[in-house]
């Protein structure tokens, strides 16, 4: 492992557990790696320095043009979704935008059913994908940076997995809108926020679903961390809401070894399509990656592979059915 990525991992600390129903939430602390500055999604989209749109009039699904005006980079996080514009999308990798930068950024969509305009520019939806979808997004964007040297996902994939939550949460969608299920299910996650709250000073978070490890998330900066915070934990809420059951309570220990464990992962290094270098890592039960740029982990994510399933899976190439829409 990178040795930058290596001594990032040995400076993270855990803070008290958080609790609420079937979710544990270990808080995540570095005191290393400050790195450069930069705005999150959310401050930059605030601010109108930072414009999301289509690459043309007549758009492409998995491409998108952003244009950073501002004076700061900007971050934004694989799995964060954009709402508006032809049809919604969610990033398919981590990518830090330079200041004064026009890029296209590799996207896959999260609303089935509409190819149609209703705004020229994208929001941010405040929305992450849900966390089993995005490990799975993660796996298959791996799998093809590995084969083609390309950031595309499975969309098929995206779209199966964002049906089964829909049809679990009990939600029905016009346009098979990812956000449309978040937004039914609004009450359930706020009372997930409100009993587990940002700490000061963290920068990221180690979670568990039902007594088993689900993955970690962790950013560079204190301020990006309590920005995203929110949508983050909606993130893995989202699959616990679904997903109850009656299960031991995890231990700090467990929460200690899944950070140990990752720095065992194979690696791979990447061009990023913004600033830096993207890794992606892969383990018998594990999946994740990490973006670096001047010489400091700018976001790390982490997630557990159930039993059974297989890292490196060839989903994307045998079973893509291309940028449909209905």
């Amino acid at each position: 492992m990178d040795q930058i990525i290596h001594d990032y991992l040995a400076s993270i600390t855990l803070g008290e557990a958080q609790d609420y129903k079937n979710i544990t939430v270990f808080p995540l602390f570095s005191n290393s790696n400050h790195g450069p500055e930069y705005l999150t999604l959310k401050e930059a989209m605030g601010s109108g320095t930072f414009v999301v749109t289509e690459v043309s009039e007549g758009g492409t699904v998995p491409e998108l043009k952003v244009i950073n005006k501002g004076e700061k980079a900007v971050l934004l996080l694989d799995g964060e979704e954009l709402s508006g514009s032809k049809q919604n999308r969610v990033l398919n990798a981590t990518i830090l935008i330079a200041a004064h930068t026009e890029v296209i950024i590799p996207v896959s969509c999260t609303e089935h059913g509409r190819w149609s305009y209703t705004s020229a520019h994208f929001a941010d939806s405040d929305t992450m994908m849900a966390y089993r979808v995005k490990r799975e997004n993660a796996r298959n964007v791996a799998c093809n940076l590995q084969h083609d040297m390309s950031y595309q996902g499975d969309q098929g994939a995206v779209w199966d997995g964002i049906a089964e939550m829909a049809n679990d949460a009990g939600v029905e969608s016009r346009t098979g809108s990812m956000k449309d299920v978040f937004e039914a299910r609004k009450n359930d996650l706020d009372a997930f926020l409100k009993t587990i709250p940002p700490y000061p000073h963290q920068k990221g978070i180690l979670v568990f679903i039902n007594g088993k490890v689900a993955g970690m998330d962790i950013v560079s900066s204190e301020s990006a961390c309590a920005a995203i915070h929110p949508k983050l934990l909606k993130s893995y809420t989202m699959d616990a809401l679904l997903d109850k059951k009656k299960t031991r309570q995890p231990r700090t220990s467990d929460a200690k070894k899944f950070l140990q464990e990752t720095a065992q992962c194979k690696e791979q290094k990447y061009k990023s399509v913004g600033l830096g270098w993207d890794y992606r890592f892969e383990a018998p039960q594990k999946v994740g990656s990490a973006l670096v740029s001047e010489d400091s982990v700018i976001h790390m994510a982490f997630f557990a592979i159930e039993e059974g399933e297989k890292v490196g899976n060839m989903s994307s190439f045998v079973r893509r059915r291309g940028y449909r829409v209905n």
